[in-house]
This record gives C-alpha cells, structure tokens and sequence, in this order.
C-alpha cells in the first residue's frame, strides 16, 4: 500500500502547479482549470487525512466539495461565455468591468 506521504506530496505539488498557472496565465480557461485542480489537490489532501485516521469524515466532505465544484464550473464557464460575447476574447487583461453599454438605435 502506498503511503500518505506519497498522497500528500502529489497534493501539494498538484496545488502549486495550479497556484502557478492562476498566477501566470491570462486565458480565462487557463485560470479555470488552475482553479479545479487546486480544488481536485485539495480533494486529495482531505481523502487522504481521512484514510490515515480511519474515518470517513474527510471522504463525505470531498463528496460534496465535488458537488460544488460542479456547481462552479456550471457558473465559471456561463461568466466566460459572456465575457467573450461583450469582449470577443477571453484574455483577463482585456476585462475592465462587466456592465455593457448597449448602443440605443
């Protein structure tokens, strides 16, 4: 059986590698997926402290972290959309504010 170690550290670099990319990265979907797999190492983090405790606590927790998450990216990819309607891009730079100025014909 492999150790929690192991777990852990696949967790940690999982949540640095996504810190990494919402950090750097403009594209809005870039800056998504950063935020999902932060959200999937935690996920693991959890999973893992309730296997080495031997209860099912972290797991049910997980479960409905998963259920938000969806939730999320129901929500996150309707923003996107939107933006690139208004802006014709998904850059984050290109976004100074959300109201639309709609032209009165």
């Amino acid at each position: 059986m492999l150790s929690p170690d192991k777990f852990l550290f696949v967790a940690v670099m999982m949540f640095a590698i996504g810190l990494i990319g919402l950090m750097l990265r403009r594209n809005l979907f870039v800056v998504y997926l950063s935020i999902e797999l932060m959200l999937s190492s935690v996920n693991l983090i959890l999973a893992t402290f309730s296997r080495m405790h031997g209860e099912m606590d972290g797991g049910v927790v997980s479960l409905l972290m998963i259920a938000v998450i969806a939730a999320e990216a129901a929500i996150f990819l309707a923003l996107i959309i939107y933006i690139y309607r208004i802006t014709k891009s998904v850059d984050s730079q290109s976004i100074t504010q959300l109201t639309h100025k709609r032209d009165e014909a």
